[in-house]
């Protein structure tokens, strides 16, 4: 089997809920995954959005999970942590879940939630590093990586 990352809110490719964009009700949306790979000690979750401008703007980031965990509640990060699970910063400068915002007038952008199992323990970061930090220490000890992608918003 290979490693994937679904949610039942929205299809791999598909329109992501206004609920979920920061002007509806800004919730992290409920995600699961299975089969990572033997080995796993963590998985690290980041949310970006690489149609914004370069670099990708990050919008989530959660570090450091344990390897049993195998899914995030829906509005389990909007505001607050998950679980105590610690949160890098994203690019709105906020310790938790900010959902799609494309600028106005722009065409439907495309959101990546990309979940990375390690062969670590923990990243090792201390005090509340920035998401693309967390990013670059995860990428260093990939085994191996599932995506999600939705749109937003729907429509153009």
């Amino acid at each position: 089997m290979a490693f994937t990352l679904t949610s039942p809110a929205f299809e791999n490719g598909g329109p992501i809920p206004e609920r979920y964009a920061r002007r509806g009700k800004n919730l992290s949306p409920p995600l699961a995954w299975s089969d990572p790979p033997p080995g796993t000690r963590s998985f690290v979750l980041v949310m970006e959005d690489p149609d914004s401008r370069p670099p990708s703007f990050r919008h989530w980031a959660i570090y450091d999970m344990p390897p049993e965990r195998r899914h995030l509640p829906e509005g389990g990060s909007s505001g607050a942590a998950v679980e105590g699970l610690p949160h890098g910063i994203n690019d709105f400068h906020n310790a938790h879940y900010d959902g799609p915002q494309p600028p106005a007038g722009d065409p439907p952008h495309t959101y990546r939630f990309r979940l990375v199992a390690l062969g670590i323990d923990t990243l090792g970061l201390d005090g509340q590093p920035a998401a693309a930090e967390v990013w670059d220490v995860a990428r260093q000890n990939i085994l191996s990586e599932a995506e999600l992608t939705g749109r937003y918003p729907p429509k153009a």
